[in-house]
């Protein structure tokens, strides 16, 4: 195995990274409350720092490697170890940033829980285990993480596990990832059986093993070992099924919308920024094992889920619901991205998103945490997470308003943005790479262009019924009442609004190429075309403000018409595509169904043999106490009568007088001669 260049430094600071949330999780579980929250934010705060300090010694120089060995079966050595390139770095600086933030957000918006011990427990668990995750040397370590990612999401979905629509998300999210989790379970089985390897930099290094092995005469050559070709694409697929279910991609999307249930800051973090990026991480990370028949699949399913999940935004009410259907459609984004093979445009994008969807939670999340407090000491119960009963906020949280705006305005590609550079740059891919394709693939473009117009739509109206329009509920006497987020939730949403300006990742603002991010991941492989550069986003662009506008006049002004609540298209967005009632059908109500019949089948037909059996076995057993007492018993007992009877009879011969004998003899010898003579 090649190891390349390390010092020792890196990699012992590189572990700190990871280990210092770990060591806060143990120590905050064996820890009062008062000393919780400020160990949880000293340690994340250094985790941020050391991780700082890597990416600015590691971005754009050689990848260092360290490795060491873990254990060993039979003849076969495993090692463990920490891979840092430019997408490791990058990754961790995004994980433990946002950490950062979210613990200083949560430093007010749950103070008054009173679990607020456990929450700083599982939120470090998270960041020890996505860390690791993004420093792991080999597929098995990977794997290893990629469960604890789950298992601690799990925990954090669930942490007011009282709610019992909380309870049944956090079940929901963990199983659907197990799913996933089996088919990159599988993806590493192939892998092992074809190079007797899980290191990364051996399989898919510049010279790796991935790389050198061939396809020849239907058979996967990989030095001495073959196997058919198709187990190259079952390996990518079963990869990339790992992918879907972590990055919430259709089929397996629907445990994101739920997962809403637990604390908006941790929706912040694990469903914006990091978990839900974990899939996307793993295709880059692994990107030459799909070969074209996988990335086709990419390509596809990441655009049918960016528009669909675009589609049923459109119509639902809950604010995160909003925000999380937001999180799948970008996903979809950087899926179809990879699949195209924009990989640098897709990772662009994944960071960018991170820092305005976080911002769009927390502000989000500002607005749910007044209307709390004011609906209890109002006592005025509503549901402060529906739009249609918010409304006039922008002037008592002007930075929750601001924030949300510009955040808005990144999620959609507006100019002066970072999504402007991200969004637009994986468009213009699109169409680069459509122009060389032909049959259905020329109607990709148009797919990504029309989700990103819904986009601005649903986003937008967001911001107008919870800023604009008047309130359903709160009275304009009451809104004096409500006002904008204590401090330290307040300056996060202004630290993140700096991140979602274009002068963050590049200087020129209308050229994605010129950002410092995409120049560290140019491996794009596709035909450029200038004229695409200017007009993409032109289109893009000018859609969307015509779209706002249109909003602005249906939500603000009131003056066209909405949507009929009753049609068939509006049934399909509000319901989400009716996946969740085709799931609860297919697999929950026909599990229901099967495990009743075969109930029924083991009342009635298998206990009825049981209960037929004892009975025939009772009778038998009546009809043999009957015999033996009345047959058995009886023949025995008559022989010991019968015996007693001849004894007695006999016993009568035994007098002792000798007349008796004589008469006897004589009755005896009379009786011959009689029977003689008549016979």
């Amino acid at each position: 195995m090649e190891v390349l260049s390390f010092t020792e430094n890196t990699g012992l600071i590189a572990l700190l990274v990871a280990i210092l949330p770990f060591f806060s999780f143990v120590f905050i579980l064996s820890s009062n409350k008062q000393k919780g929250a400020n160990f949880a934010l000293s340690t994340s705060a250094l985790s941020f720092l050391l991780s700082l300090h890597l990416f600015l010694q590691i971005w754009n120089a050689e990848p260092e490697h360290f490795q060491l060995s873990w254990f060993q079966v039979a003849k076969v050595q495993f090692f463990a170890g920490v891979l840092l390139n430019n997408l490791s770095v990058l990754m961790m600086v995004l994980v433990s940033g946002i950490s950062v933030l979210v613990h200083i957000y949560s430093r007010e918006y749950m103070k008054n829980d009173p679990n607020l011990n456990r929450y700083w427990a599982y939120l470090n668990l998270f960041c020890f285990a996505m860390i690791g995750l993004v420093i792991s040397d080999s597929l098995l370590l990977i794997y290893l993480f990629w469960e604890l990612v789950g298992f601690s999401s799990y925990l954090l979905i669930g942490f007011w596990f009282n709610k019992n629509a909380a309870s049944q998300a956090a079940k929901k999210a963990f199983i659907m990832n197990r799913i996933g989790d089996l088919g990159f379970l599988t993806g590493i089985l192939i892998i092992y059986a074809q190079f007797q390897t899980l290191d990364l930099v051996s399989l898919f290094g510049d010279k790796g093993l991935l790389s050198s092995s061939f396809i020849e005469n239907g058979l996967w050559i990989s030095g001495s070992r073959n196997m058919p070709e198709i187990w190259l694409s079952i390996a990518g697929f079963s990869f990339f099924l790992g992918a879907m279910a972590k990055s919430a991609q259709f089929p397996l999307h629907t445990w994101l919308p739920d997962a809403m249930e637990g604390p908006t800051s941790i929706s912040s973090l694990l469903h914006a920024a990091t978990m839900v990026a974990a899939g996307v991480f793993l295709i880059a990370r692994i990107y030459s094992v799909f070969d074209p028949l996988v990335l086709d699949i990419m390509v596809w399913i990441g655009a049918f889920t960016a528009f669909m999940a675009a589609t049923i935004a459109l119509t639902q009410n809950d604010i995160k619901r909003i925000l999380a259907y937001s999180t799948i459609s970008q996903l979809g984004f950087m899926v179809m991205a990879l699949g195209i093979g924009a990989y640098s445009e897709s990772i662009f994008h994944l960071t960018t998103h991170a820092f305005f969807k976080c911002l769009l939670f927390l502000a989000a999340g500002s607005v749910i945490h007044q209307l709390h407090h004011y609906s209890i000491k109002n006592s005025h119960g509503f549901d402060y997470q529906d739009i249609r009963f918010m409304g006039g906020l922008r002037k008592r949280m002007p930075f929750a308003f601001l924030g949300m705006c510009l955040a808005s305005a990144a999620l959609v590609g507006l100019p002066l943005t970072s999504g402007f550079l991200s969004k637009d740059s994986i468009l213009i891919r699109t169409f680069e790479w459509a122009a060389s394709r032909e049959g259905v693939f020329v109607i990709l473009p148009w797919i990504m262009v029309l989700t990103s117009w819904l986009t601005a739509f649903y986003i937008f109206r967001l911001i107008f019924r919870v800023f604009f329009s008047e309130s359903r509920e709160i009275k304009l006497d009451k809104l004096a009442h409500i006002n904008d987020s204590p401090g330290s939730m307040t300056y996060v949403l202004i630290i993140l609004s700096f991140f979602c300006t274009f002068i963050v990742f590049a200087l020129n603002p209308v050229s994605f190429e010129s950002s410092w991010l995409w120049k560290g991941f140019q491996l794009s492989v596709i035909k450029e075309i200038r004229f695409f550069h200017w007009l993409v986003p032109l289109i893009i662009n000018l859609g969307s403000i015509l779209l706002i506008m249109f909003a602005y006049r249906i939500y603000v002004l009131d003056k066209s018409s909405k949507l009929a609540v009753g049609s068939w298209l509006y049934q399909i967005s509000i319901r989400g595509w009716f996946f969740n009632e085709i799931y609860d059908f297919m697999f929950v109500k026909s599990v229901e169904k099967l495990a009743l019949i075969i109930y029924q089948f083991d009342r009635v037909v298998i206990d009825g043999l049981v209960i037929a059996l004892a009975t025939i076995t009772q009778l038998l057993s009546s009809i043999s106490h009957w015999f033996d007492r009345k047959v058995v018993d009886g023949l025995v007992n008559a022989t010991g009568v019968f015996s007693g009877y001849i004894g007695r009879f006999f016993r009568t011969f035994q007098s002792g007088r000798l007349q008796h004998y004589l008469i006897t003899m004589l009755l005896f010898v009379l009786s011959f001669f009689i029977l003689s003579y008549l016979i």
